[in-house]
């Protein structure tokens, strides 16, 4: 590992396994929750902010300009097990397991299997308004593929000061 990798303040895990981005293009496990962007399966302009929360596996789905998903009325809706299933192809059983501590049954644990555990639970909805930084975060990651590829730094990567000088 080279120098630089070495000093980055986060680091960057590879995929457990390739995605396709068309339906989850954003899936993150960050605040406590395990959130994210799900296209919509019947407006192609329209995207859901959905999150499930670590521990209690409360739950959020709504539209990026807040309205709440008509699927998710007291149970996971399609946006959440989509995430969910992302979330394992992105980060691996194990490690999305461990965040969201659930209790699943020992063996191959897949999206699926997982989402069913936490349901089995009764998960309360989340009252919580992390739609909109949810949604933000999403942007700015987009905003990085507007770049051309470059190896030199990015002036608004740069808010970390060095650690150590550079020969």
């Amino acid at each position: 590992m080279s120098d630089w990798e070495r000093s980055s303040t986060a680091r960057v895990i590879p995929p457990a396994r390739p995605r396709k981005l068309a339906k989850v293009p954003f899936v993150e496990l960050a605040d406590g929750r395990l959130q994210g962007v799900v296209s919509s399966g019947s407006d192609i302009g329209r995207v859901y902010v959905s999150s499930v929360a670590t521990g209690t596996y409360a739950f959020a789905c709504s539209t990026n300009n807040n309205r709440p998903c008509g699927g998710a009325r007291g149970y996971f809706c399609n946006h959440i097990g989509a995430l969910i299933n992302e979330a394992v192809l992105q980060y691996g059983a194990e490690r999305v397991v461990r965040y969201l501590k659930a209790e699943v049954p020992e063996g191959d644990v897949d999206g699926a299997g997982l989402a069913s555990a936490m349901r089995s639970t009764r998960p309360p909805m989340d009252e919580t308004k992390a739609a909109a930084s949810v949604f933000s975060r999403f942007l700015r990651h987009l905003a990085y593929l507007e770049h051309a590829p470059v190896t030199a730094p990015l002036p608004e990567m740069q808010f970390f000061p060095p650690t150590r000088a550079v020969a």
